[in-house]
């Protein structure tokens, strides 16, 4: 009965190293591009995408985006509309995180994850002089590979894929359901 429980530990140590190793990383980003930027947004943002790559599920995040028009759309636009959506993303997350200071980032919840569970809440803090905002990723683990990947994240308490599927929700019923459309205008920033 001891190894269920330092199973679970080493899958939450895990995890919370994902989230400590993606923000140490971001840091490293930021700081190398904020002299610079915006005239070097395009290398800013592929070191973004590169680094989100180990640790977002953009598929699942996407999918779950586009709500009930994933399953009645094809393979294709769903894949268009995950390109869409990741540069998007990248290109949003980027930009806010240039305004990026002294703060501190700090996880605050290390905490043993019961035996298979597949779902955890990583909290983090953004403290500054000034005032701490609330840090939320959702992390689940895939089945298929043991990986722990964040497929939400909530700041200040807005829930980043609540937004984006309204968002999505929204220009599919201006488009009157045509995906494609939605796709172009995602991609072109029109949503």
């Amino acid at each position: 009965e001891i190894m269920p429980s330092l199973v679970g530990s080493e899958m939450c140590i895990r995890d919370s190293a994902n989230i400590e190793e993606m923000t140490s990383e971001l840091l490293v980003i930021i700081a190398e591009h904020k002299s610079n930027f915006p005239s070097n947004e395009s290398a800013y943002f592929d070191a973004l995408n590169n680094l989100m790559t180990g640790f977002v599920d953009f598929d699942f995040v996407a999918k779950k985006v586009m709500g009930k028009y994933a399953k009645s759309s094809s393979k294709v636009q769903r894949a268009r509309f995950e390109v869409a959506f990741r540069q998007g993303l990248v290109e949003t997350y980027g930009r806010g995180l240039m305004s990026y200071g002294n703060e501190k980032i700090v996880l605050i919840n290390k905490q043993a994850l019961a035996d298979k569970q597949r779902r955890v809440v990583a909290k983090q803090e953004i403290r500054s002089e000034a005032a701490v905002y609330p840090l939320q990723y959702l992390m689940y683990q895939k089945k298929a590979t043991g990986e722990w990947n964040v497929v939400n994240v909530t700041l200040n308490g807005i829930d980043l894929s609540k937004t984006f599927a309204s968002q999505f929700l929204n220009a599919a019923r201006k488009s009157s359901g045509n995906i494609d459309q939605v796709i172009e205008n995602w991609l072109s920033g029109s949503k």
